[in-house]
């Protein structure tokens, strides 16, 4: 199949604005609770939940958003908001849009130069910080930001400092702008944090973020059902976790909110989602922790014949024949054996999930569905508000990334390329004319840069980007995701990179988890606190993942396989460069800071 195209749910009328399910939820039921609140006192270290009610949300909106009135931002002006994910991030972002202006989400995490590029490429007049550090971060940058005018401290009051500025305007000048609004009005300026190159401006208006969410919400009523609830751990700054706010929104779902992602366990067990969102590097260290764990209780064997049970099980739920009844006789013992603490880890209440930004792998999407948490594996970029395509209930196949949503065509291009129409792909980029001419065609389809196909009924597979195909010195293309993901299953890994353009055969760069090595170092009867210099050298180490590199090699040519790999000295991070906020390695980055031991790969 070359192309699909899902006609819409719902159409976005063109005087629709994201504000309006907010204003909406209000008058409907304004007691219903929408978000659970945390706040942490500058005099307290312990946090304090509170429920805040659709009504309440709506006077908290309009209240911020006269204070910004106050502060002379006017419709079409840009507001940076620098934070970790958290209520406030919600309540300034429709306040933002309520008074016609437009978000500029900024990683909490961003270097000074990165904070300054988006700011001043922007041409942010206010923005919105959440602690001292973002402030200093902005503070020092202030001379290269001619058009920024304020600047507000979460931390230090700065909502509340809003609310009080913005008490003198009249209340009726909120309701006219947002009566001004048009759902083509610019409403977000997302800045792609890239594997390569400067950071662009995805140019998104309401239409495009409110068209993905009600089709995509609409598409997963398992998840966006009544009484459903979510916690949120992701950066909002990730238009991945904006899609969920807006569509938790949209149906009055309840959430919360994780800014600290160290107490993740301890806060999903205290809030009990029906749902979660995540990338794969998470469900990889959840999977990775329990195996773990079992290994170190002495129950190692039941955990991998848990684990094969649970795939198997999974498996069997895609074909016609599904589980028979020995195997469900099986997956009953191990459910109140294994399964039932493995979802207790998410609340004891999830029973799906949504995983996005990079590919899960089918293991490991099986493992989840055969312990009892559905994972929904999606795919989707920035440009497309982000999600194109989902598993959906009922048409779940694992191992691709579902049919596209509601809305959206997919068109494979004739070499391979995925291209994607609807409501939802952005306008272009910032002040950046060639780019826009390169992602969009004259008529109106993104050029994703991935690589494609889709099934005879419909399922999307992406194996690869266009950019990162390898092709070595014998003319072989290598997809170098499908290998990736493979040595990653192991618990002793947590990146992989291969590597092998114009050379004579693939390799791979491995980085260690640096919190699974002590386990391992233990069994093997090593120092528990050998560092991964001293320890990449090891014998048995090596023959650790010699064999996970053996397993992903099982799923390529010989052409294609591994001949080689380095265990690298450090993992990789956001802090020195390797890895972007959401996770994705940066291989030009790595490329270049690995040169030497690239280069001593292939020196033999």
């Amino acid at each position: 199949m070359r192309e699909l195209s899902v006609p819409p749910i719902v159409t976005i009328a063109d005087t629709a604005d994201l504000t309006d399910p907010v204003w909406d939820n209000a008058e409907s039921a304004p007691d219903a609770v929408q978000f659970i609140r945390s706040s942490v006192t500058l005099s307290d270290t312990g946090e304090a939940r509170s429920e805040v009610t659709c009504r309440q949300f709506r006077d908290e909106v309009i209240a911020v958003a006269r204070g910004l009135i106050a502060a002379g931002v006017q419709p079409g002006d840009r507001v940076a908001l620098m934070s970790r994910t958290r209520y406030e991030w919600t309540l300034l972002d429709y306040a933002i849009w309520a008074v016609g202006a437009v978000t500029v989400p900024v990683y909490e995490t961003s270097s000074a130069h990165q904070t300054a590029w988006i700011l001043a490429d922007s041409g942010a007049v206010a923005c919105v910080v959440e602690t001292s550090a973002h402030a200093s971060v902005v503070a020092g940058v202030r001379d290269q930001l001619p058009d920024l005018r304020c600047v507000w401290q979460i931390d230090l009051g700065g909502v509340d400092e809003l609310v009080q500025a913005g008490a003198a305007v009249d209340p009726a000048e909120v309701e006219r702008r947002r009566a001004a609004l048009r759902a083509d009005d610019l409403a977000t300026l997302i800045y792609t944090s890239g594997t390569t190159g400067r950071p662009k401006g995805c140019i998104l208006t309401h239409r495009n973020l409110y068209a993905d969410a009600v089709n995509a919400v609409g598409a997963l009523p398992n998840m966006f059902g009544p009484g459903s609830s979510t916690l949120l751990f992701l950066p909002l700054a990730h238009s991945f976790a904006r899609l969920i706010q807006v569509g938790v929104v949209q149906i009055r779902a309840r959430m919360g909110y994780c800014s600290d992602t160290t107490k993740l366990v301890a806060e999903l067990q205290e809030f009990r989602p029906t749902f979660v969102l995540s990338v794969p590097r998470v469900f990889e260290k959840v999977y990775n922790g329990a195996r773990q764990k079992a290994q170190a209780d002495g129950k190692g064997k039941i955990f991998a014949r848990a684990e094969q049970v649970a795939v198997a099980y999974s498996e069997a739920l895609e074909t016609t024949a599904k589980p028979g009844i020995a195997l469900r006789v099986q997956h009953a013992l191990f459910d109140r054996l294994v399964y039932r603490k493995l979802r207790a880890a998410l609340g004891g209440r999830c029973r799906d999930a949504i995983s996005g930004g990079a590919p899960l792998g089918a293991r490991l999407g099986h493992f989840f569905r055969g312990i009892g948490v559905t994972i929904c594996e999606g795919y989707g970029l920035t440009e497309t508000s982000p999600a194109a395509a989902a598993n959906r209930p009922g048409g779940i196949r694992i191992g691709t990334v579902g049919r596209p949503l509601p809305g959206v065509t997919v068109r494979i291009d004739d070499d391979g390329e995925v291209l994607i129409a609807g409501d939802l792909v952005f306008q272009g980029y910032w002040h950046n004319e060639t780019a826009t001419a390169e992602a969009l065609t004259a008529d109106g389809w993104f050029r994703t840069g991935d690589l494609g196909n889709l099934d005879d009924d419909g399922y999307l597979r992406i194996t690869g980007r266009k950019k990162e195909i390898i092709v070595t010195a014998g003319g072989k293309n290598v997809a170098p995701a499908v290998l990736e993901e493979q040595v990653r299953i192991h618990p002793l890994v947590s990146q992989c990179v291969v590597i092998g353009d114009r050379q004579p055969f693939i390799a791979a760069l491995v980085t260690l988890d640096e919190e699974a090595l002590p386990k391992w170092l233990a069994e093997a009867g090593l120092p528990t606190n050998t560092g991964v210099e001293q320890a990449r050298e090891d014998d048995s180490l090596r023959a650790e993942i010699q064999s996970a590199i053996d397993t992903a090699n099982q799923a390529v040519s010989k052409a294609e396989a591994i001949k080689a790999f380095r265990i690298l000295p450090r993992d990789f991070t956001e802090a020195t460069g390797e890895l972007t906020p959401s996770l994705k390695v940066k291989r030009q980055v790595v490329h270049q800071t690995y040169a030497a031991e690239i280069a001593d790969i292939y020196r033999r």
